[in-house]
């Protein structure tokens, strides 16, 4: 009586929210993978999130009366997508364009990103209040919080937008401890789309 208690108010609701935290937080990097052309990658991912979201939901139509399975199976969903989102900061794929646009003198900025090894752009621009430079440049999405520190400390009045690249031919890039370096990465290595 007492095992059969434990299994129906802990453990059963334990596993549920942990597999549904597991297939959330794939279903999340799937995304991801798509978005960045990962074909071999996504379909991998998506068959294993499957898998577990099939076993976690055959366990709630077995348990259809037990609400601490409901409850176990929300929480879940909500957590997968907090730890999805988090890992998908630390996966950093891709390259986005940052656009800054300053009625400051831009030319610290521009040196300093060109001190970074990064390529810069600048252009003089009309904006609504006048002339303005237009700074363009490239960068790997896990250097973005870096690149935005320094607009902010030579342009802290600029305007500045970061978007997706989808693709991306020659160019200037700093040289960069590559994502495939890290040791979970790693196992990702021979999936990814080639540059």
């Amino acid at each position: 009586m007492q095992a059969s208690v434990f299994y129906a108010w802990f453990l059963l609701p334990s596993l549920i929210f942990l597999a549904r935290v597991a297939d959330v937080t794939l279903g999340t990097v799937r995304v991801i993978f798509i978005t960045r052309e990962m074909k071999f990658m996504a379909p991998l991912v998506g068959f294993i999130e499957i898998l577990i979201w099939l076993l976690a939901i055959g366990q709630i139509m077995r348990n259809l009366s037990s609400p601490i399975c409901y409850v176990a199976y929300a929480a879940g969903f909500a957590t997968g997508n907090f730890v999805g989102i988090s890992i998908a900061e630390k996966l950093s794929l891709g390259v986005v364009m940052i656009r800054v646009i300053t009625a400051q003198d831009a030319l610290p900025l521009v040196e300093r990103l060109k001190a970074e090894n990064y390529g810069v752009t600048s252009i003089d621009g009309h904006g609504t209040s006048g002339q303005v430079k237009v700074v363009f440049t490239l960068v790997p999405r896990r250097e973005v919080p870096g690149v935005v520190g320094l607009i902010k400390l030579f342009s802290p009045e600029a305007f500045y937008s970061i978007e997706e690249v989808n693709f991306v031919e020659k160019g200037v890039f700093p040289i960069r401890r590559s994502w495939r370096d890290g040791v979970l990465l790693k196992l990702f290595g021979p999936f990814r789309k080639a540059e």
